[in-house]
């Protein structure tokens, strides 16, 4: 038997659609039309649409604007939920650790996962008190540090397509701020986000960007910051520093030391 006789034995069909389907997709930037990926694909529109219909109802493509389809990030949440996680995790853990440690507060990591920011790695702090937030949680794109951070340190359309999948998971208390995309781009500006918990009162959030090898925000490390009563305490600014350099850190463990200049 021959190596074509092996791969027409072992076709799937229907698989080979949906992946075609989500490669033309991936290539394109603002989506297509169903004509636009019929011709993209070369076949008619008969031959793809309950393919297309499938891969929209498990969230792998949506639909806008009537007839334009879209990839979501779903791709990108699942391939960033196994192995490559638990590396990121592992190579987090001792910064984390120290920050904690050196800052007598706790910290998380998070990343983005389909329409929500999800916490991957939590550090208590080493007082007997501090915020600590379960790993596997779900916290909210548009009222936390964490996602603030995800957001602004993406492009444009990648943005927008991370609100949608927000929206289309939300409920009435997370709507997205009408300043929105001004605040994300002060926090581009200036490399970090700051801002007064929106769920537990006194608590400040310091967040910072894990970045990748594309310059864009592949996790949030936050700093739920409790004002310490000791004066022996670190104080706030030197907390904030001290959590930007741990996220430093990070993204140098996992895209390379950065060259400056």
């Amino acid at each position: 038997m021959t190596n074509d006789d092996d791969n027409d034995r072992y076709r799937a069909p229907a698989l080979d659609k949906g992946l075609d389907i989500l490669e033309l997709l991936a290539r394109t930037d603002g989506g297509l039309t169903q004509a636009e990926i019929a011709k993209g694909l070369g076949k008619s529109p008969n031959e793809f649409y309950r393919m297309l219909d499938r891969l929209v109802r498990r969230g792998y493509v949506q639909r806008q604007d009537g007839d334009r389809f879209l990839l979501t990030l779903k791709l990108f949440g699942l391939a960033h939920f196994h192995a490559p996680v638990r590396r990121l995790v592992s190579f987090a853990t001792p910064v984390m650790r120290e920050f904690s440690s050196l800052s007598e507060q706790s910290c998380h990591l998070a990343v983005y996962d389909r329409g929500s920011v999800i916490v991957i790695a939590q550090q208590d702090s080493p007082t007997y008190w501090g915020i600590s937030i379960r790993v596997g949680a779900r916290i909210s794109l548009f009222n936390t540090g964490s996602g603030h951070v995800l957001l602004a340190f993406r492009d444009s359309y990648q943005r927008e397509m991370m609100i949608s999948e927000q929206e289309r998971h939300q409920d009435d208390e997370q709507s997205r701020p009408d300043d929105l995309n001004t605040r994300l781009d002060a926090i581009a500006g200036r490399g970090f986000e700051i801002m007064d918990s929106f769920q537990t009162a006194g608590v400040r959030n310091i967040s910072a960007p894990v970045i990748s090898l594309d310059g864009y925000a592949l996790a949030a490390l936050t700093c739920p910051y409790i004002a310490p009563i000791s004066p022996n305490a670190p104080g706030f600014d030197t907390v904030v520093a001290r959590l930007r350099e741990a996220a430093r850190q990070i993204s140098e463990t996992v895209a390379g030391k950065l060259e400056e200049g």
